[in-house]
Formats: structure tokens, sequence, C-alpha cells
């Protein structure tokens, strides 16, 4: 029998995880987003818009226990936290989404609402944080430890005993040297070589990648 799953988030994220959950032994029964003009990516699931959508849906049945993911990508990460902690507030439960292509070392720790996507790889060692993205064929190796909210896009590479600070955003095929620091806050732009630590708050692209200005969180 599949458990209910429910997605917070309605774009391109909810189509790549809806896309897998029923292989995991989920069935998605309803989608939550907060922009007005949203419409449900799945035909057969219905979409509630904001807090005002979810409380309609709480008060639908027993909501408790029901397994929840926050879909939303990108640079996002300090709103999936947010997300994530009224999903738990209002008991439901976040699982770790590990799509049945990738791999996840036996001794890896992936944190709550995780999400590693398609010939992704995590390794031996690794520690994820909460609501941590690892999307398509990116590659978080050896010991690397990511704070909450972190994404890792397509294609990019971690090498090991990398840290990531909490909702750091390493993008669209971006190579992080062994033995680095990210800070809290910070953006690795598309296809960046890291080759040095990055402090907290900045924006920083190149190769070798560069502090370009300040991320206004």
């Amino acid at each position: 029998m599949l458990q209910d799953l429910v997605f917070w988030g309605a774009t391109g994220q909810a189509k790549v995880l809806g896309e897998f959950v029923p292989d995991l032994g989920y069935r998605l029964v309803a989608v939550f987003d907060n922009s007005p003009a949203a419409v449900s990516p799945f035909e057969d699931v219905p979409l509630y818009v904001g807090q005002g959508g979810f409380q309609e849906w709480l008060t639908g049945g027993d909501r408790a226990g029901t397994a929840c993911l926050v879909a939303i990508g990108g640079s996002r990460g300090k709103d999936r936290l947010e997300i994530l902690n009224r999903l738990r507030l209002a008991r439901l439960v976040p699982i770790v989404a590990v799509h049945p292509r990738a791999y996840v070392a036996r001794r890896a720790r992936v944190g709550e609402g995780g999400q590693i996507l398609a010939n992704a790889t995590v390794g031996e060692g690794a520690i994820l944080g909460a609501a941590c993205v690892v999307n398509t064929a990116a590659s978080v190796d050896h010991e690397c430890v990511l704070g909450d909210g972190v994404h890792v896009a397509p294609g990019a590479t971690l090498a090991g005993e990398v840290s990531v600070g909490a909702c750091s955003f390493i993008a669209v095929g971006a190579v992080v040297l062994p033995r680095l620091r990210i800070g809290n806050h910070t953006i690795v732009g598309a296809g960046s070589v890291v080759t040095r630590d990055l402090p907290d708050g900045v924006v920083a692209y190149g190769n070798p990648a560069r502090v370009v200005r300040p991320n206004l969180v």
C-alpha cells in the first residue's frame, strides 16, 4: 500500500520528484504553492494556494503522519527550510527521496527532506543537513559536509572533504576542489571552478572563482 505524500512547490522540482516517488512507495495526494497563478503539474493531484489553502487541506481529514517534501530548487534554501518547519509543525513527516538511479554511500547521512536525484552521487562519510538537494548527475564526494538547505545543481562536483554552509547554492556544472569551505548563503556561479575558500553571503563565479558581489538574501 502506498503512503500519502504532499509537495510544497508546483514547478520544475515538483515534476522531477513526481516522476519517481511512486517507486519509493508514495502516492502524491496534494500540492501546495504560494503563487496564485500556480497550477498543479499533475492532472490527478489537486493544488492548494498559500497558507490558506494549506489550512483548508489540513481540515479535510486526519493529516498527521502524511509524508512531505519541499519541492523548491535553486538558491531558495532559506525558503525550503522555513516551509519544512511549517510542515513539521502541522505534524507532517519530511522524507528523504533518493532516485533509484542515484548512489548514496552506506555511511553517508542525508537529513530530513533531502532529495538526491537521478545519477547523482553522495560519497562515503558525507553528511547532508535538512532540505538539501543534490540534483541530476551532481557529485558530493567523500566526507563532504553540507549545511541545511544547500542545493548542488545538475552536473556540479564537490571533491572530497568540502564544507558548504547553510542555504548556499552550487550552480550547474561548478567544481569545488578538495578540502575547501564555502560559507553560508553563498552562490557559486554556473561552470565556475572554486580553488580557495569563499566567505559567507557572497556571489562568486569564474575559473578560478572570484567574489563579484554580496548575496543580498
